[in-house]
């Protein structure tokens, strides 16, 4: 007869292993490294203990607060606070978290309002990231570079034509306070719509306000679908100031290793290089010029060097950046704009006198400059505005001798009229940048004299009937100007014959009530 007892089950087989291992197991003691705060002042803590921390660790502090390892002596380690100093005491306990400073990267980043440790600020709820990098890594190998050749089109017309940018530059825009520099940039992002280009906006001790504003108009213009905004405001700890950049340059690295293209917008480096010396003097490091410290260079060189074109082994991404600094009484030789016009490949020079004259956006043309752009620009825009940049220079030079009230010959009078409409062409609202075709479209008719007989006062009005002519007739003309296809002899003669009509509208037409 078959034996009929039941066999014991599975999972009670399972559990009597289980507990048998666990009688056999030894405890494992793992040990952990402490420290004591020493001192706590505004923005940074001396920390004993701690000999196995690491330049960069995140250390933490009571309530979770974070802090960065940044002077490694032996007898007392300096850290940077990214919280709060509030809560935290002399006597409290830290602890080290085994990784370095670090920003979460991904897709999910695009749209949000990040601070530079990767907490939202928008209220949108946690962020999923698809990983954390760290905030510091060193720039792509020289051989890994290409050389800039693609147009990164601002939808301004002094600066895509006279003074070009080219994706994986460095292109600084500098001036006093108050000049337009911060518009220019959130101009050059919203230009960025049709172009697959992701855009990061990084604040740096800004006014809450002032980047309100600046993320209000974003989100309205409908820019935050491929923008991400990390935001390290006024009233934030000094050390959230520092790493902010580096945070959005993690980030954008991140995009440029698959093959993306990016711009990222530092406002300003002036706001970091301060949070940098108000750190580095709290620590007791020797100050400098200026006091600032020493290494003030290193700090932005080794930031805006991580941006550039990459070959196409290595996937062919860009990182565009354009740092913003401030000057002081247009003082452009002052310490730290001279580093950086030396780091970056060109720079845009907001004049505040032009600002004052209601020339917008104020880009001072002989101060300005792009290194690499050129390059890059389009071949309608070589051939339009090839010489205009030289032949502005000339007409301001002759404007000057004329306030003398010397008499001029009728050649020298056509040439200061001449001028002045390429002068009032050159001006453009904020927010309304310009398709390069169309821009291709108002400076050659502008530059071959069709509007030389258009009041001063309504070349505007004489651009707009071109703008519209360009959309409704002349699609054609405007695909291959925007495909990087050079002018046909009958392209010009279809621009020209349009700027003529418009110039002839214009001139036939009553000007609005209130002109004159």
């Amino acid at each position: 007869m078959a034996d009929r007892t039941p066999a014991l089950p599975s999972v009670a087989a399972d559990v009597a292993r289980a507990v048998g291992a666990a009688m056999n197991r030894a405890p494992a003691l793992r040990p952990r490294e402490t420290g004591r705060v020493v001192t706590v002042g505004s923005g940074v803590a001396t920390v004993s203990g701690l000999p196995g921390a690491r330049s960069e660790e995140l250390v933490r502090f009571p309530g979770g607060r974070l802090g960065i390892a940044f002077d490694l002596d032996r007898e007392a380690l300096g850290v940077i606070l990214l919280d709060e100093a509030e809560g935290i005491g002399a006597g409290d306990e830290v602890r080290l978290t085994g990784r370095v400073a670090d920003f979460p990267v991904g897709d999910a980043a695009i749209g949000r309002v990040l601070d530079a440790s990767g907490r939202p600020r928008d209220g949108k709820g946690p962020l999923h990231a698809a990983e954390r990098r760290p905030v510091e890594s060193p720039a792509p190998a020289l051989l890994d570079r290409d050389p800039v050749a693609t147009p990164l089109q601002t939808g301004l017309k002094v600066v895509d034509a006279l003074i070009p940018i080219g994706r994986g530059q460095r292109e600084l825009i500098l001036g006093d306070r108050q000049t337009g520099k911060t518009a220019l940039a959130v101009d050059a992002i919203l230009n960025q719509a049709n172009f697959n280009v992701l855009c990061i906006y990084c604040a740096i001790g800004q006014r809450n306000a002032s980047v309100a504003k600046v993320l209000g108009l974003l989100e309205r213009r409908g820019a935050m679908r491929y923008t991400a905004a990390i935001v390290a405001s006024g009233d934030d700890p000094a050390g959230q100031r520092y790493v902010a950049p580096y945070a959005a340059m993690t980030l954008a690295e991140y995009y440029m290793a698959r093959g993306r293209d990016v711009l990222v917008v530092f406002d300003d480096l002036t706001h970091h290089a301060r949070a940098y010396r108000e750190l580095s003097l709290l620590l007791r490091r020797p100050p400098g010029r200026e006091a600032f410290p020493g290494d003030i260079f290193y700090v932005h060189s080794r930031l805006l060097e991580r941006a550039t074109r990459l070959t196409q082994d290595r996937g062919g991404g860009s990182i565009t950046a354009l740092p913003i600094i401030e000057t002081e009484a247009q003082n452009i030789s002052a310490y730290i704009p001279t580093n950086l016009i030396s780091i970056t490949d060109g720079q845009l020079y907001l004049s505040p006198d032009l600002f004052r004259q209601g020339q917008l956006p104020a880009v001072h043309v002989g101060r300005s400059v792009s290194r690499v752009g050129g390059k890059a620009q389009l071949p309608a825009f070589r051939e339009t505005a090839g010489d205009l940049r030289l032949s502005f220079a000339q007409f301001e030079e002759l404007e000057r001798f004329s306030r003398y009230g010397t008499r001029l010959e009728e050649r020298q009078r056509r040439r200061l009229e001449h001028g002045r409409r390429v002068r009032e062409i050159l001006k453009q609202p904020q927010g309304e940048p310009m398709p390069a075709a169309e821009q291709v479209a108002v400076l050659l008719a502008v530059k071959e004299g069709l509007f030389d007989e258009v009041p001063v006062e309504r070349i505007s009005d004489a651009a707009d009937r071109l703008r519209a002519m360009m959309k409704e007739q002349l699609r054609d003309v405007a695909e291959r100007i925007e495909s990087g296809q050079k002018l046909r002899d009958e392209d010009r003669d279809r621009l020209g014959d349009a700027g003529r009509q418009a110039a002839e509208a214009v001139r036939r037409e009553e000007p609005p009530h209130g002109r004159h």
